[in-house]
This record gives structure tokens, sequence and C-alpha cells, in this order.
């Protein structure tokens, strides 16, 4: 028997499974919180749940995680700064980057350099005078990232000059943009180099975590990290490419939805705690992203599934709106009350002093929140003085934000926590769809006494009574517009992948409220106008620990078959373990004209630009230089044994962005590699 262990770490829980390779079933299975402050607990916490035995004996250790996912949707990482070269600063305020990339426009500077177009001609800065005008704002980064244009064809000399010179004189690592990827788009590049270096503290600590406690197990064989394509690569490359994995968790789901799911076409609907990610199933084949992975603000050119990940979870902050003091179901993750308060016992006392005497403590600050540390910060002098006096308390231990003032004088209209939240300093708790799940008895992990009393805090907030009926009452509310936001993302997710010309933007308001009002009207009006309904032949298969809960009743206003595996809580851990290395590089070859009309080659290889009389000096260039390159990648993945590269050729195609229309660039030649 031939046992595999498979891990998948999420925002909230993470998940482990023993699992029988050769039988395809699960052996052994556990969960445990995921611990932010110190990823080892929670995956210590897992791994203790497995029979010891079968960690030791087992063939690979196979990860998945959605810690790059909820990173870049909440806008955490390291504190990153872009170099572009080949731009100016007007060029990329005129793309307007921030909307369109997602790349922060007083975090991107430009240097103007002059190489050419074919990578023949090659431009690098004065790095001395670069220093000198920029360097202070350079030294202000924990990390660097930097993208060149016309970098796929010249070699990225400009790139490699700025690695070199801030690891010498600044102390400081800096992210190529190519050495992660090979597309045209500088920009595009840019953005990925920048979320790539954003993630590298994060899944650093998540891959050190790992290593360390399977090491004390006595586990010693390969670690492997699932990509954001469905192929997997080893833990030393995850370590230097963790923008590869921002979307591993909802490829590990599709490859767990093709065991749980006989048929060829489905949806998965994975739902965590911090984001629901859905995936489109076609001909037994997930659909691929078009054009690179877009994950929130982020224009990325990764290459992977296509995967629509929105805030929406286990862990998903509930409050009232604060203009119409309605019910709000936000898109912050916090950590459920439930959970905290088995971790820290005297929240409860802190809650029962605002939950009984409500009418002392009403605000328009949801004052039943708490704030724990997460971790101190390295460079406490980057913080102002109000955010080092909160560090300095929450050392001690959770506060509530009512005592706030009280404790730390911090008043809530003047100052914000933001910044703490988003660089991952400090966690917020708070009412959650876990916390109502235990409120009705559907989910009994932790402490329900604790929900009853932040839900009680929050009824007097709406103006409500404090009656068991109107607590009834609030938790169906919450369970509704779980529901109601499922239904809406999964409707605009098929009608871009049914329409993607027509819908690839933002659906018109008309639209989105007929979507919004199908799901209100769907149980009791019977228009005798006009039957408004969404629904599709596509079975939706679920995969996440509260997926049952909220899954069927959107099944059903969709018509659609609804498949909840036996093990839909860890399918994501036994997803891992379904994963191949897979290596693919593709180089481009483009047609040139001298003055005097005659024709030569430039192959675009890997260390430069080759220029050739012939095209078919050309191809065979590529054509060696994307195998050996390949075989090389899928080494460095942890490929094994002997590997064959398939060579396809074909034309470069990229659609104009203006017209629309698919241009021909020249010939690609592409390499791939596929490896147990």
């Amino acid at each position: 028997m031939r046992i595999g262990i498979g891990i998948d770490t999420g925002g909230t829980c993470t998940d482990a499974v023993a699992f029988d390779m050769d039988a395809g079933k699960v052996l052994a299975k556990g969960k445990a919180l995921t611990t932010h402050s110190c990823l080892q607990n929670g995956i210590a916490g897992a791994l203790d749940t497995l029979p010891q035995e079968m960690i030791r004996k087992a063939e690979i250790v196979c990860l998945s995680t959605t810690l790059a996912t909820n990173a870049c949707l909440e806008g955490k990482g390291s504190r990153c700064r872009l170099v572009i070269f080949g731009l100016t600063d007007e060029l990329v305020r005129r793309f307007k980057i921030d909307e369109n990339y997602g790349i922060p426009l007083d975090r991107v500077t430009c240097v103007d350099t002059k190489g050419s177009a074919d990578g023949l001609r090659i431009d690098v800065p004065d790095w001395d005078r670069l220093l000198e005008e920029k360097g202070a704002w350079l030294a202000d980064a924990d990390v660097l990232a930097c993208s060149e244009l016309y970098s796929a064809n010249n070699g990225a000399p400009a790139e490699r000059g700025l690695k070199e010179l801030t690891a010498e004189r600044l102390g400081i690592q800096t992210v190529c943009a190519s050495e992660i990827t090979s597309e045209l788009n500088v920009i595009a590049r840019g953005a990925t180099a920048m979320l790539n270096a954003r993630l590298l503290p994060i899944i650093n600590d998540f891959i050190g975590a790992i290593l360390g406690d399977l090491k004390r197990r006595g586990y010693e064989g390969p670690v492997t990290v699932v990509r954001s394509d469905g192929s997997r690569m080893n833990a030393a490359s995850t370590l230097n490419k963790p923008v590869e994995t921002i979307l591993s968790g909802p490829a590990a789901s599709v490859l767990a939805g093709r065991g749980f799911y006989g048929g060829e076409n489905y949806v998965t609907v994975d739902m965590g705690g911090t984001t629901t990610d859905v995936s489109v199933v076609i001909g037994g084949r997930p659909t691929p992203a078009r054009g690179g992975i877009r994950l929130g603000p982020w224009r990325t050119t990764v290459q992977g599934i296509f995967a629509s990940p929105f805030a929406l979870g286990g862990d998903t902050q509930v409050w009232q709106e604060d203009k119409t003091h309605t019910l709000h179901l936000g898109v912050r993750r916090v950590k459920s009350l439930c959970s905290a308060a088995v971790q820290w016992p005297e929240i409860k006392g802190m809650l029962a002093r605002i939950a009984n005497a409500p009418e002392k403590h009403i605000n328009r600050f949801p004052l039943h929140e708490v704030l724990y540390l997460l971790h101190a910060p390295e460079r406490p002098e980057m913080y102002t003085e109000d955010e080092r006096r909160l560090i300095d308390r929450l050392a001690q231990g959770p506060i509530l934000l009512e005592d706030l003032k009280e404790q730390v004088g911090l008043d809530l209209y003047y100052f914000s926590s933001e910044r703490l939240e988003s660089e991952g300093v400090v966690m917020r708790c708070g009412l959650t769809p876990t916390d109502f799940m235990h409120i009705r008895g559907d989910y009994n992990e932790y402490d329900r006494e604790a929900s009853v009393l932040a839900a009680r805090y929050l009824l007097a907030a709406l103006g409500r009574e404090d009656t068991e009926e109107e607590l009834e009452a609030l938790c169906a509310e919450v369970y509704d517009a779980v529901e109601e936001r499922l239904y809406r993302n999964l409707v605009h997710i098929l009608l871009r992948q049914r329409f993607p010309d027509v819908y690839e933007g933002a659906l018109d308001p008309q639209l989105e409220h007929l979507i919004t009002q199908t799901w209100r009207d769907r149980k009791t009006v019977k228009s005798p106008y006009v039957r408004s309904l969404f629904g599709t032949g596509m079975a939706l298969v679920g995969i996440g620990a509260p997926i049952h809960v909220f899954l069927p009743e959107v099944a059903e206003a969709l018509g659609a078959e609804c498949v909840l595996p036996q093990d839909h809580d860890v399918a994501n851990a036994i997803g891992a373990l379904q994963a191949r290395v897979n290596a693919t590089v593709r180089l481009e070859i483009t047609q040139m004209q001298t003055g005097d009309g005659t024709l030569y080659y430039v192959a675009h290889l890997p260390n430069g630009s080759l220029r050739t009389d012939t095209v078919e000096q050309a191809l065979e260039a590529a054509k060696t230089a994307a195998a050996r390159k390949a075989v090389e990648e899928a080494r460095r993945r942890g490929a094994k044994g002997r590997l064959k590269p398939v060579i396809r050729t074909g034309s470069a195609v990229v659609k104009d962005e203006r017209s629309g229309m698919d241009v021909t660039m020249g010939t690609v030649v592409e390499a791939e590699v596929i490896s147990e």
C-alpha cells in the first residue's frame, strides 16, 4: 500500500489526510485551526490527528493552500516597491495601473531605458545615479520587484543589474519578473513580480512550518505544493515563486472534484473560511484562465485554471450596515468569536458585559469585536505612535473595541487599525456565519455561548428585542445573506463563461437587479408577466466544511444537482495528492526586415535574442532551448526519472485590447514535460 499525506492550509482551518494512493480512499483525516501567528501550531494540530506511523511511511506529502489567495484578496503581504524599466511615470499613470493591474501608484517608479524591441540593442541605467535619486525610496521597502520592457527578448539585463545592486548596496531582496514569467506585457509582468514579492514572507513561513514539523515526525520524503494550473512543484521552488500558488486551493478542489463526481460537466464550489472558490469543468477538463489569473485588484501573467474566488466563507464578518442600520454581510475575514473564546476564555466575560447592558454600549462601531496580536513587527519604527501603543497592549492579550479608549487611549473616531490588520500584525475577531452555525447547532466545534452573547448585542444594535424568536430570525437572515451571495456569484460566473465577450466586465445594474430579485422571489412571487429564472444543467460539487449548510438551497434555486461528497470537508487535502509535475516553456520567433528589404528572424531565447537568416535556423534554436529549459524547470519542480519533452509549434496570437481582434505576432515554440 502506497500512502500519501495531503495537507491543505486555509485561512481558517488546516486539514490533513492519510490516503491510500492505490485504492484511492481516505485512511484517516483531521483538522485544526490555522494559527496565523505561528502556522506551525495549526499544521502540527492537523497532523496530530493522523496515525504517526502513516506519516513516517508515506511516499510523498502534497500541500495545497489558500494563504496566497486570501492575502491577495485581503491586501496582505510584505511592504514592496516596484521598478519598471523602459516606461515613464507619466505612462504608468496614463495606463491607470492601479485600477487595471492592482499596482498602487505610490509604490512604483519608472526608469526610461532605451533598449530595442528585438532584444538586440541593450541599455541599462547609470546605477550610481539611480541610487542617488531613488535610494531612499527603494530602501523604504521590505522587498523590491522589477520589470523590464522587452525583457522576454533581451535577457533582462536591467532587472538582473538591479537585483545585484540592491543586494550589495541596500541589503534588500529583489524579485525579477523575468524569473517568473515570459509574457510580453511589461506592466502585467510587474504586477506579477510585485505580488510574488509581497507573498514571500507568507509562503516562506508556511513552507518552513511544514518542513520543520514533518522532520520532527521522522518524515524524510519529498514535499510538494499544488500550483495554480493544477500541477505541482517541490517546496524549494515554492519558496522562490509563491505567486504560482495563488490558486493552489481552487486547483486542488478541481482535482478532488474529478474523483467525487462521475460526470464531465460540473462546477466546484469550495467554501472555506475566507473565500468561496468556483471553478468550471467542461468535458472533464477544467476551464483555463484567459490571459493570466486575475485575483481581486491584481492582474497577473500567472497561468492556471479558471477560478473565481470571492469574499464569502465561514469567517466573513457580520455586522450592521452603517447608514441603514440593517444586517450587513461584509467581505472582511475575521476570526469567529466562538473559536476565539476557546483560545481566550476571558472573551466571554467581555461579551457578557456589553450583551447584558447593551444600552450603555450601542455605537456605530462594532464594539463587540476583539483585536489580538498576530506577531510583533520586525520594524516597529515603521508604525505610528498610536499603532505602537496598540501593539504593546495586545502583547498582553486581546482587547474589546469597546475598551480601546479606556485601556489604550485610542478613540475609534480618530484611530484606525486597518494598516496593522492589512499587514498581518493585528487580527480582528467578530461575528461570522460560523458563529450563527453554532447558534443553530449546524456546527458544534467551538464555544456556542460566545456566539450567542455577541448575537444578542447585535440584536440590540439593530433595535430588535432580545428573544429566542428574534435570535432565530437573525440566524435565518444571515443564512439567507450567505446563500444569496453564493447564488449571485454563481450566476455571474456562469454568465461570463457562457458569454465571455458580453460579460467580461461588471454586470449592468439591470441584470444585477434581476439576479437579486430572482433569488428573493424564488419561493413566493409568481409574476403574470415574466418568470425570471436562472438555471444550469451542470452539477454543483460542494467542497469545504461549511458548504453542506448553504449549497443545497442554492442548487435548488438553480435547478442543479447538488453533490456533497463524504469527505468534502477535507477535499483539497485529497486533491493535492492528485497533482503531477507539468512544466511548459513557450518561446517566440519574430520575422524582421532590414532597410533594403532583406528578411531575417529573431528567436527570443531564455538568455537573450538570437538573429538568424532563415526561419528553419530560428525554429531549431528555439526547439532546442525550449526543450532544455522545460526539462530544467521540471527537475527544479521535483520531477524524477527520464523526461521527454513534447514540442509543439504554432502562431503567436494576441488580442488587441482596443479592437478586440486577434493579431498574429509570429511563431511560437512550446515544450512540455509531464511527470508523475
